[in-house]
Order: structure tokens, then sequence, then C-alpha cells
């Protein structure tokens, strides 16, 4: 399928000198590109927006758009190269430059490369309108660098500008991440002072509630979503049984999800996870089987990692330096992967 779309993109513009409405060949490329990219299809994307590049259809966004590619992808030095190589095209507009370096800045905070990513959020703050977004990232880059007064600062800018509980969850896992799990959780407590509206109102209460291990009252209101029709609680659901080691039920949670999702990866990941806390790894390899053609790259991220682990329970190390390989092609900058790979060639006799 790869090889296909390839060959269709390196097709469609093949005789651009030669035919006329080249022009429009090159448009199709760059648009299948952008569908691609909104399906997550990033590699297919990616490709195609290096033909658009090639092509010098729309440099500056094809550059970015295989930089957003490359980031959804983990190739994080890559994507910075991209939106460098977007940042220094000729015509770049202001609200496209300032798009571009909010992405370039979130690459560098994946690779680690915390100076730059700062200096990218104060362009941003200086010369252009700061929102939401943007005030997040500065903050999350300034508690890696331990400024933490400066984090604090634009997290509850970040808040003010958007007051919602996926926001405040974002904030909660920014500080739990550095192990400051108290100053995060004001801010679910904040959300919680919200009362809820309509079905997604009560799933997001629950997610809040589950990340404040308050279990009693997520399931509550987990169930007030599903009971008024939102499926993703039924995989939240799933997430507060497990918690609990309800595999019972999570197991049935997730089977609910899975007949009422329009993409069920997550839930049969969920599957393979109770597969796991049973010792039941043939079934778990058979749900990680199930979920992966519909996977999006965080799911299949989630499902790749999951898959390793299991032949690790099995002790087949050799399989599961594989596997811990395979992913690392997909999923390069993963650190706590590349050091279960040096493990498992320890346990495998091998430093291959």
């Amino acid at each position: 399928m790869k090889n296909k779309r390839v060959s269709w993109i390196l097709a469609a513009c093949a005789g651009m000198f030669l035919l006329s409405g080249c022009g429009s060949e090159k448009q199709k490329i760059f648009q299948q590109a952008e569908k691609d990219m909104a399906q997550g299809s990033y590699e297919y994307a990616r490709q195609g927006f290096e033909a658009s590049v090639s092509n010098e259809w729309k440099v500056a966004e094809s550059y970015r758009g295989a930089g957003i590619c490359s980031l959804r992808l983990g190739n994080y030095e890559d994507a910075i190269a991209y939106f460098t190589n977007a940042l220094n095209c000729e015509k770049v507009s202001k609200s496209l430059a300032r798009d571009i370096l909010s992405y370039r800045a979130a690459a560098q905070w994946h690779a680690r490369l915390l100076d730059d990513a700062m200096a990218d959020c104060q362009t941003l703050a200086e010369d252009y309108t700061m929102d939401a977004d943007t005030y997040y990232l500065t903050g999350k880059i300034a508690l890696a660098m331990d400024s933490y007064d400066e984090a604090a600062s634009n997290f509850s800018q970040a808040y003010e500008e958007d007051s919602t509980y996926d926001r405040a969850i974002e904030i909660y896992e920014a500080y739990l991440e550095q192990d400051m799990e108290a100053d995060g959780t004001k801010y679910l407590e904040a959300a919680l002072t919200t009362e809820a509206k309509d079905a997604e109102d009560y799933c997001d209460r629950g997610r809040v509630y589950y990340y404040m291990e308050d279990y009693a009252n997520a399931q509550k209101e987990l169930i007030e979503a599903s009971n008024k029709g939102n499926t993703e609680a039924l995989m939240y659901l799933g997430m507060v049984y497990q918690a609990q080691n309800d595999i019972s039920n999570a197991r049935s949670m997730y089977q609910d999800y899975i007949s009422g999702a329009d993409s069920p990866a997550k839930g049969y990941n969920g599957l393979a996870l109770c597969d796991i806390a049973e010792g039941n790894y043939a079934d778990a390899l058979t749900n990680i089987s199930n979920g992966l053609p519909a996977a999006t790259t965080e799911e299949m991220q989630d499902l790749l990692y999951n898959e390793m682990v299991v032949y690790e329970k099995q002790l087949d190390f050799a399989t599961a330096l594989q596997k811990a390989r395979e992913y690392l092609e997909i999923f390069p900058e993963d650190e706590k992967v590349e050091r279960e790979m040096k493990f498992l060639q320890t346990r495998v006799g091998t430093t291959q």
C-alpha cells in the first residue's frame, strides 16, 4: 500500500513540463497530503508534502505539513528541520510563522532541546499574540527547566484563557510528569466547580475524578455520561474498573466500547491490558492484532508497546527485543523503550 501511494505521488507530476494542467496535479498532491494528515496517515502525508516541496507548490505550507507529520510520528529532529525550512521560506505570513514557531517549540520540547524551545516561546511572546496553547506550551517547557514560577504563571494564563476540563487535565499531567502532583490537582479541583450540562461534561468530570483517583465519583459521573449516550465514557469506565483491579467489569466496558466506537483501537488495547493482568498472553496478542488496523499513531504506539511487554512477560526475550527494535523504527525518540531494549539485549546475550 505504501509503495502504491508513493508511486502515485511521483507519477502525478512525472510529466509536469509536458502536460498542461500540471498545476492542478500539484494541487491534488498537496490536497491529498492534507487529507492523509487529517486522517492520521502521517507517513503517506509526509511523502505527499515532500513531493509538494519538490514541485515548489506551497513550499512553506508543505514543509509545515511534513513537520507536523514527523512530530506525530515521534521523529522530532526531522520535525525541527522541516519547521526551520518552512520559516526560512520567502513570504511566510505572520500567522503562518506564529503557527510554525509553536510547532517547532513543541518538537524541541519533545527532543529535550529546552533552551531552543524556550527561545521560540519567548519569540512568540514578544512578537506574536499568545493564546491558551502557547501559554500552556511555555509553562510545560519552563517546568522541565525547573523554572517553577514561570511555569505556574503560564499555566495560570493558559487556564484563564481556556477553562476546560481538557486543559485542566493537561496541566495536571504536566505537573505529574515532574512529580508535582499537588500543584496540578488544584486545576482538577477548579474544573469540577463547573456544573455538568450534557453527556460530554459528565464524561469529562468522570475523567477528572479518575485522575484524582476518586473512583467512586468517577464511576458515578461516567455512568451518567454513558446513560446519556456518550461512548467514550465506556472507555474511561473500563480504566476506572481496571485501576481498582476489577478486571471482569473493565473487560465488559472495553467490549461495550468496541461495539459502539467508530475507532475501536483503544478498546482492544484495554482488553489486551486485561489479558496481561490475568496472564492470558495469547489473547492479549490477538486483541493487539485486532486493534492495530484502525489505530491512530498514538493508539498504535500503545498497542505496539504492549505487544513488546507481552513477549517479555512470556520470557520470550528474543521476540521482545525484535519488537522493541521495530517499535523504535517508528518511534525513535522513546527513551523508555530504548532503556528496555538495552535490558532485553542483556537477556538475549547480544549487543546487536
